[in-house]
């Protein structure tokens, strides 16, 4: 459906709105999962767990099984910063709501979340964390770099319009 792209707006195209938050709901998960066994398996290594996030994130941008075409990693990276930086990952999703609610566009709500994400991370103090999140943006970016073609030319679909 749409881009045929696996992420949760394509699956909420299909019309199963359960099976999309599922979708979203692991998609998160998954990252936050990897962060977490990382700490727990690693607790002396400083910087193990972020390795486990990016690892996890780039597995869900560019999967070996589906001949590297995976998810754009907007909800992936939300399990990332939900489980990093909480506050950050509130102020993502706080943003990507109102955009949604005003656009009906759910990469117009991606985008502006990712790119919150640094901005949030350095206003509250983590300079470290500002930049790894900006390595995340800027690959969220990268999947989004149609969407974003579409956006400026008012192409975009709309949730709840014809992919």
């Amino acid at each position: 459906i749409g881009s045929g792209n696996i992420g949760a707006t394509n699956v909420l195209r299909t019309g199963c709105k359960g099976l999309a938050a599922a979708t979203l709901t692991l998609d998160a998960l998954k990252a936050l999962a990897a962060v977490v066994v990382a700490r727990w398996l690693w607790p002396d290594a400083p910087h193990a767990y972020l390795f486990a996030a990016l690892g996890a994130f780039l597995g869900h941008l560019f999967p070996v099984w589906l001949r590297f075409r995976g998810g754009k990693g907007v909800a992936t990276a939300l399990g990332i910063l939900a489980v990093l930086m909480w506050p950050v990952a509130l102020i993502c999703l706080g943003l990507w709501l109102i955009v949604v609610a005003l656009t009906r566009i759910s990469s117009a709500g991606g985008v502006s979340a990712a790119i919150a994400a640094p901005i949030a991370a350095f206003a509250l103090g983590d300079r470290p964390m500002a930049g790894f999140f900006l390595i995340l943006a800027v690959l969220v970016l990268w999947t989004h770099r149609a969407n974003i073609v579409r956006l400026i030319k008012g192409t975009e679909p709309r949730i709840g319009g014809r992919a």
